[in-house]
């Protein structure tokens, strides 16, 4: 992963600095990370996929696209989730595929509270 994760910053045209800050850490951690010394933490993992739409598959595994948000990809994702061992990303997947119609209605209003807040 150190590796990708020197690519895609290069890929990205940032500092060491400048990528670390939007991740919540320093340049020494980045780094750090780069050269192999630290490993990426689960958290940390996440942080980039989501600050920088990086696709997690790519980041963890080398496999799939650096950047994607197809159809496809999403699908790839969900297989890896459920195939893993995070038990409440499973659970959080399985809850979901009950939902009905209503329920669905009060799963939109919850996120739409949540994304007006920010």
């Amino acid at each position: 992963m150190n590796e990708r994760i020197k690519q895609l910053r290069k890929e990205l045209k940032l500092s060491q600095d400048e990528f670390g800050k939007r991740i919540g850490v320093g340049k020494s951690a980045v780094s750090l990370l780069e050269s192999g010394r630290n490993n990426l933490t689960e958290q940390m993992i996440k942080s980039i996929c989501r600050e920088y739409n990086v696709d997690y598959l790519w980041l963890t595994t080398g496999k799939c696209e650096m950047f994607s948000d197809n159809e496809a990809d999403i699908m790839t994702r969900i297989d890896y989730i459920m195939t893993g061992e995070n038990d409440i990303a499973k659970r959080t997947f399985k809850a979901f595929a009950k939902l009905d119609k209503s329920e669905w209605a009060v799963i939109e209003k919850i996120i739409d509270e949540i994304t007006e807040k920010k």
